[in-house]
C-alpha cells in the first residue's frame, strides 16, 4: 500500500513548502487525524493546528507544524492549503517558547484588554510547534 506514489504539494501564503511525490500524507483534520494514501477518495478537509507527517517516495520522512488551513485529495492528487507550515528543523525553539510564555501570561492577567480568544490561539500554535520540533 506504501510504494505507489501521489503528487502532494503544501502552500502557505508565502510560499509553496513541499512539491514532490508523497507515498503517505497525514493530517490535523478539525474532526480528527486522518491519512491519505494513493487512490484515496475524493476529500475536502478543514485543518487544525497540528502535525502534518509526509511519507517521502524514497522513504524518509518530513514533519510539519502547521496552524490550520485546508486539504484536498482530487485523482491522485494532495494539495494543502496552510496558514502556515514550518519543518520541524526549521523551527526556532527559542521564538516558539517566548510565544509561548507571552501567551500564557497575557492568559494569567484576566486583563479585560486581552483577546484571550486570540491568546489562546497563540498558545495552542506554541505548543503545537515545540511538539513538533522536540519530534526530530
Amino acid at each position: 500500500m506504501f510504494d505507489k506514489p501521489f503528487k502532494l504539494e503544501i502552500i502557505t501564503p508565502s510560499r509553496v513548502v513541499f512539491a514532490d511525490d508523497a507515498l503517505g500524507v497525514s493530517a490535523p483534520g478539525v474532526e480528527g487525524g486522518f491519512q491519505v494514501l494513493r487512490d484515496h477518495a475524493t476529500l475536502l478537509s478543514s485543518l487544525d493546528p497540528g502535525r502534518i507527517k509526509v511519507l517521502k517516495a524514497d522513504g524518509s520522512e518530513i514533519l510539519y507544524a502547521t496552524s490550520g488551513g485546508v486539504l484536498e485529495v482530487f485523482d491522485n492528487k494532495v494539495v494543502v492549503l496552510a496558514e502556515t507550515a514550518e519543518r520541524a528543523d526549521e523551527i526556532n525553539i527559542d521564538r516558539a517558547r517566548a510565544a509561548k510564555e507571552r501567551a500564557e501570561r497575557r492568559l494569567r492577567t484576566h486583563d479585560p484588554e486581552v483577546d484571550v480568544d486570540r491568546a489562546a490561539m497563540a498558545l495552542r500554535r506554541a505548543l503545537n510547534r515545540l511538539r513538533v520540533a522536540e519530534r526530530l
